[in-house]
């Protein structure tokens, strides 16, 4: 087995690894993403118990169980640039020796499930409501950095964006993930399916005027109006195809579950979007327990 070398995987003091200061036994195999690192107390405090709580920076932790189900949440932060470190350092923790430097022999899969906010891209997907992401398209360049190959389907519908989109000239090279499909399964009522499209800002890269000008002044309008097959683009977010992208490379299951708390089209924002989200994260964790 290859040696890890100390500034590759960075361990600190007590053993975890360096940004989520997390120990191997301290996560669990489900785990729920969240950005805000408030918002994971607003999931454990659904816990029947909860074994340990961690953090460091922006990355909290909380490990617990509802029934016999053992599940963490943990916060990301904001933006992909995050969700590289979460990714990797989550693989880390169940697929790499942490004393001996090396890649363990046996694999193990994780759950992970993102439950986050959202712009909604379409009319009829309304602020309060949910969407849960069959697919992804990341406009930030993450996965360029990895070795990556596309199934068929992915290819077909990263063409198909490019050639509707019609983003300028070397602006973006984007990216394509897909959801776990043995997870979504167990999302379908009351949650939209459709694409994401994860964007590496808020203002600008999601099309959005305030003092300065747009080098693609068309982009929502262009996004909203989008068709691969029967998939349209649901909504626009951070995360999402950095989370899809970097599962399926280390080979763990995942899901982005999304409150829509603006609807770009209308113009509108949630009255409430905390309860919107509480909401969600309620029923997802109906859910996530019989998984």
């Amino acid at each position: 087995m290859q040696y890890i070398a100390e500034s590759e995987l960075i361990i600190n003091k007590r053993g975890a690894v360096y940004h989520l200061n997390l120990l191997p036994d301290e996560l669990a195999e489900t785990i729920i993403t969240v950005g805000d690192p408030g918002r994971v107390k607003e999931v454990s405090k659904y816990f029947d118990e909860t074994e340990c709580k961690t953090g460091h920076r922006e990355f909290v932790t909380h490990t617990g169980r509802i029934g016999k189900k053992r599940l963490s949440v943990i916060s990301t932060g904001i933006g992909t640039d995050n969700i590289d470190i979460v990714m990797n350092e989550l693989d880390a923790l169940v697929n790499i020796d942490l004393v001996n430097r090396t890649e363990k022999p046996k694999f193990t899969g994780l759950q992970i499930i993102r439950i986050g906010t959202s712009g909604s891209l379409q009319e009829d997907i309304a602020v309060d409501e949910y969407v849960a992401n069959t697919h992804a398209v990341g406009t930030d360049n993450l996965l360029h950095f990895y070795r990556n190959e596309n199934n068929d389907e992915e290819n077909l519908l990263l063409q198909s964006f490019i050639t509707q989109i019609q983003l300028p000239n070397h602006s973006v090279l984007p990216y394509v993930g897909s959801a776990s499909v043995s997870l979504i399964k167990h999302f379908v009522e009351g949650f939209h399916h459709g694409i994401t499209v994860t964007c590496p800002g808020f203002y600008g890269p999601q099309g959005r005027v305030l003092r300065l000008g747009l080098n693609h002044p068309a982009f929502i309008s262009r996004l909203s109006g989008f068709h691969f097959g029967a998939h349209r683009i649901c909504n626009v977010e951070m995360e999402t195809a950095a989370i899809y992208g970097m599962g399926k490379l280390l080979g763990h299951q995942c899901l982005s579950l999304n409150a829509i708390i603006a609807n770009r089209i209308n113009k509108q924002f949630s009255k409430d979007p905390g309860e919107a989200v509480d909401r969600l994260i309620q029923k997802a964790l109906d859910i996530i327990p019989h998984i």
